[in-house]
């Protein structure tokens, strides 16, 4: 037999096969080789879904897809650290640096006891097409560790940072891989795995965002998150020709997103009714506002992870108990806490009281089925990769000051991020234009997060 026939008519047999469902190929793909990454699975189900129509106009993007579905580099390694008894422990540190097509990775560190291979690689999958968005240089990635800050010295959570930056020093730098904070790594530990690179390196450089005012770091970096997903907003409102005003917004969480979206909303002349913790959630009718905003970062700082302090301390606030921000009436909602925070339930009580708008502050804030409600309900939903781009655009400035050794005034700042978020939502919209899918936010930034990679490995080769 001539075996160059037989290698060509198989050839053949599998680009049809990809063709005629290019989804269910690449998601065989991904639940074969890791079959126990639930969440990294449920990224990319959400990602490929989305893409179909893509899939079919432009066929050479599934190629890039299933590339897509393994990162270029998986780092893990062992962080052992004292505590104050002199104690060793043993935590697990990861990096995955993603995709570097059109950047240097760039994404956050988390530090929580539920940080495991599947979420880094879900969280990094997410921040490739999110930083495509934002239209600065930047490539993703993710990383962190199982550690626990909570309940931990100051003492204790230095010398863990130091432990852990000894490793990731070997890997990153301000032209390879700059990672940020996320949740468990604020001001605090980003102040000390930077004081340890530049030790161990000998060099100060902008290797690290989210850094202090006086040594490198962005203004307004910190509640830049929340201001991005209102700015989002914003913009979705404008497409039905509504503003803010007026509007009631049911917040979940209460850490910096929370707290950034509640003082741009109600700037905006929103009133925000609810935040909320993993005890339960704190109603205010009247609204949340001023000295009651403030306060979430007192709540924040005490590292004990509860709202009830809330409505002890506010009388007009009503706390609720292991319930969720979305029992309360509301016009928007943000879930600013975490990953799958709103379930199928949530969603249709969201519904029964009258949402109109939901956006997540939180990277895949909410469960497939609780979107699947949204969308057959028609209303507007914006998922994280879209509306929570502010925190990266702004360690994305803070990279580009750094490289310029400039420091922007908070106006300046706010106005670039301002733009970026009204870039992201004209990437978004264009993108449901030309693909005939009107307010289909989840398809618009899917693909227009996608297309600016795809393009760039393309044109790049098979690396």
């Amino acid at each position: 037999y001539d075996r160059s026939l037989l290698v060509a008519f198989f050839r053949e047999e599998k680009k049809h096969i990809i063709m005629e469902n290019p989804v269910e190929y690449l998601l065989n793909v991904v639940r074969a080789r890791d079959p126990d990454q639930v969440e990294f699975i449920q990224a990319v189900t959400e990602v490929v879904q989305a893409l179909e129509p893509v899939f079919q106009q432009r066929p050479e993007t599934v190629g890039v897809m299933e590339a897509l579905l393994e990162p270029e580099r998986t780092i893990i390694f062992r962080v052992p650290w004292l505590d104050d008894q002199g104690n060793t422990h043993v935590n697990r540190g990861f990096r995955v640096e993603y995709n570097s097509a059109i950047g240097p990775y760039k994404g956050g560190l988390r530090f929580h006891p539920s940080v495991k291979l599947s979420i880094i690689k879900f969280l990094g999958y997410e921040q490739i097409f999110k930083n495509a968005l934002t239209t600065l240089p930047m490539g993703g990635g993710k990383g962190g560790s199982d550690f626990d800050p909570k309940n931990k010295s100051n003492a204790e959570v230095m010398r863990f940072c130091q432990s852990f930056m000894t490793e990731l020093s070997r890997h990153i730098g301000a032209n390879t891989d700059v990672p940020a904070g996320d949740i468990g790594v604020g001001a605090r530990e980003i102040g000390y795995m930077y004081g340890q690179y530049k030790r161990i390196r000998n060099e100060f450089t902008g290797v690290l965002t989210g850094k202090g005012a006086t040594w490198g770091g962005s203004l307004i970096r910190p509640e830049a998150t929340g201001f991005g997903v209102v700015y989002f907003v914003r913009e979705m409102l404008k497409t039905k020709g509504q503003t803010m005003e007026g509007k009631k917004v049911a917040i979940s969480g209460f850490g910096n997103v929370a707290w950034g979206a509640a003082l741009k909303a109600t700037e905006f002349g929103a009133k925000v009714v609810t935040i909320s913790g993993p005890d339960g959630y704190v109603h205010c009718p009247s609204g949340i506002q001023g000295e009651m905003i403030d306060y979430l970062l007192v709540l924040r700082a005490s590292c004990n992870d509860v709202v009830a302090p809330f409505a002890e301390k506010f009388p007009q606030a009503t706390f609720h108990p292991r319930e969720k921000a979305w029992m309360a009436p509301c016009d928007i909602a943000l879930p600013c806490a975490t990953q799958n925070e709103v379930n199928e339930d949530d969603a249709k009580e969201l519904l029964k009281n009258g949402c109109q708008l939901v956006a997540e502050g939180s990277n895949m804030g909410c469960r497939p089925e609780a979107v699947e409600e949204f969308q057959k309900a028609g209303i507007l939903f914006a998922p994280g990769k879209a509306s929570n781009a502010g925190g990266v655009a702004v360690s994305g400035l803070e990279m580009t000051q750094n490289s310029l050794r400039l420091r922007w005034t908070r106006e300046e700042v706010d106005q670039h991020l301002q733009r970026i978020m009204h870039d992201i939502h004209e990437q978004c919209a264009n993108a449901c234009t030309e693909y005939n899918r009107p307010n289909d936010y989840v398809f618009g930034a899917n693909a227009a997060g996608f297309l600016k990679v795809a393009t760039a490995m393309l044109q790049q080769g098979c690396v």
